[in-house]
């Protein structure tokens, strides 16, 4: 590509290019078919806009509020593993840019950098992403690391008891790094030959027994609001509330363990309806445009994450080129804003859109 990247799929295609085959397969790729990675993007696509006109539009302010914490747009970066196979600076340069960009990155639990480096990095608001080890000892003295190293809030991820069967990483019989925020914790012997590194590392470590009764446990050890990540239905909306959840996520993991499970955008809408206002949405999975954040705002999210198109700015440019993919959405979205007619994130309402099952009423 002999210009500089206009947008976030450029970054992707760029990334391609610059990272060795199998790094770039693992943050790309998706569970099996990879039928919901295609589709987590495609339904962004089957969502038409209603814009408003005659609006005045001179001022636009895209900043919003999560659990408190006013950030410069609705965009948060999301957990992502494994940094340092992007670049050499890692889970360091993404810290960076996001404070940079003005917002809140999730640090991920599969990090190649510390908690207390990540911390030390910049003075921005950070949350910390959770994964619960058979060794519950590991996981409660990750989390109370990092409420001490300063992070917010604590994001469990729920939706992997085991591990998405990603196939690119068998073929290619992923090598997992050192994982340095677990270092001089834990040790696993790791067999890539019969396929995925991470597959085996995961397999001797995900704790498959957690359950929704022992979000108590994790609440016992850390006085951080806990957001829940990985909902989907209705169903589990009411179970996390019960349990005490101070957000909920709506994510299908990237597209990375359940295929065929649905694109997130096409559950956000049940999942805000079950809230009902209780706790904060967020929104996770194949955001790529500006437009395809405020689809999900005016379905209800008040903030999206975004994970694929960071690392792959990471992957670039490091701290610049994630700055440089946020500012990018962050542009599109106010674009969209003032194009439809939204002087803030406030004004954005379910109006504004129009989905694939109500222009097919609309035929009938």
């Amino acid at each position: 590509m002999a210009s500089e990247p206009v947008n976030v799929n450029e970054f992707g295609e760029l990334a391609r290019r610059v990272l060795p085959k199998m790094i770039y397969d693992f943050y790309a790729g998706g569970a099996e078919d990879e039928w919901t990675l295609r589709e987590n993007i495609a339904a962004f696509q089957r969502i038409r806009l209603r814009p408003r006109i005659l609006i005045d539009v001179s001022q636009v302010d895209l900043s919003t509020t999560i659990l408190g914490f006013k950030i410069s747009a609705p965009i948060m970066v999301a957990p992502t593993a494994m940094h340092k196979l992007a670049h050499p600076e890692g889970e360091s340069a993404t810290a960076m840019g996001a404070a940079a960009a003005g917002t809140i990155m999730v640090l991920s639990f599969s990090s190649t950098s510390t908690v207390e480096e990540v911390a030390g990095s910049c003075d921005a608001v950070r949350f910390f992403q959770l994964y619960i080890y058979k060794n519950r000892s590991i996981s409660a003295l990750i989390v109370q690391r990092a409420e001490r190293a300063g992070y917010k809030a604590i994001v469990l991820t729920a939706d992997t008891p085991k591990l998405g069967r990603r196939e690119a990483d068998i073929r290619n019989k992923l090598v997992v790094p050192n994982l340095k925020i677990l270092e001089g914790l834990i040790s696993v012997d790791i067999d890539s030959e019969k396929g995925s590194g991470l597959a085996s590392y995961a397999s001797k470590t995900l704790d498959s027994s957690f359950s929704w009764k022992d979000i108590k446990w994790l609440q016992s050890i850390t006085h951080l609001p806990i957001l829940i990540k990985g909902i989907l239905t209705a169903e589990d909306v009411e179970l996390a509330i019960q349990a005490g959840a101070a957000g909920i996520i709506v994510s299908n993991h990237g597209a990375r363990q359940l295929d065929f499970a649905p694109a997130s955008i096409t559950v956000l809408e049940e999942v805000v309806h079950a809230v009902q206002g209780r706790v904060p949405v967020l929104f996770d999975g194949g955001i790529r445009r500006g437009t395809d954040i405020f689809k999900a705002l005016a379905l209800g999210a008040q903030a999206v994450l975004v994970g694929r198109p960071v690392i792959f700015g990471l992957a670039v440019e490091g701290e610049r080129g994630v700055k440089k993919v946020l500012d990018m959405l962050h542009d599109e979205l106010e674009l969209a804003m003032s194009l439809s007619g939204c002087c803030s994130v406030k004004d954005i309402t379910r109006s504004h859109v129009q989905t694939e099952h109500e222009m097919l009423r609309s035929l009938l």
